[in-house]
């Protein structure tokens, strides 16, 4: 979308696509399923666990941490990844509020 569009949308809308987008390739679904699995950071492992070449992990891990849902620290030579709580639970805030704007009493169809 191109810059001068966005400004068109709310925060919450423009975030919300943020999102879908980044959630819009299955390898990124497995890596945040991954990380959420084992509850912990992970350091170098995904190679293995997802079955990509690590430079498409880390193209995927980019994508991911532009947004903020998992964040990073540098250990040594290997940075580890983890599920970011806070914006974790500010996107899960926001698309609850987005399917819940759809109630039964609205039927047209």
């Amino acid at each position: 979308m191109g810059i001068t569009k966005t400004d068109l949308y709310t925060k919450e809308q423009n975030t919300l696509a943020s999102f879908a987008k980044v959630l819009g390739h299955p390898a990124r679904i497995a890596i945040l399923q991954h990380l959420l699995k084992i509850k912990a950071c992970i350091c170098g492992d995904l190679v293995d666990e997802i079955g990509l070449a690590q430079a498409t992990i880390s193209q995927h891990l980019k994508e991911l941490k532009k947004i903020s849902i998992i964040k990073g620290d540098i250990e040594g030579n290997t940075i580890c990844y983890c599920i970011n709580e806070e914006k974790w639970n500010e996107i899960k805030d926001i698309l609850m509020a987005f399917f819940e704007m759809r109630s039964d009493e609205n039927s047209c169809c």
